[in-house]
């Protein structure tokens, strides 16, 4: 809705997938598919091990705080991936 603060919208991420170094490809609870470059989250101490791609791949999506988090605790307010992400195109099916 127009007016809606971030806070509010309430989104959960379900499952998050790693591409690249530093993309994700994440499932939100609408079963919406969305992508988010968060290379400009990387910053402060606790994001600092992200920019190890192999650290970055370690990320899961966290039921309890239902969003992304990796082993050292760090992690990402879903609405705010929400709404720096963007759709999941995938390729129309030959015959649709």
């Amino acid at each position: 809705m127009p007016g809606e603060s971030i806070e509010s919208m309430g989104h959960e991420v379900r499952s998050a997938y790693p591409v690249g170094n530093h993309h994700l490809i994440l499932e939100f609870e609408t079963g919406e598919y969305r992508v988010v470059d968060i290379r400009s989250f990387i910053k402060g101490p606790a994001f600092e091990p992200l920019k190890d791609p192999a650290f970055f791949r370690q990320v899961k999506a966290d039921p309890e705080s239902r969003t992304v988090a990796w082993p050292n605790g760090a992690d990402i307010c879903p609405d705010v991936l929400y709404a720096e992400s963007v759709p999941l195109e995938l390729p129309k099916e030959i015959g649709a």
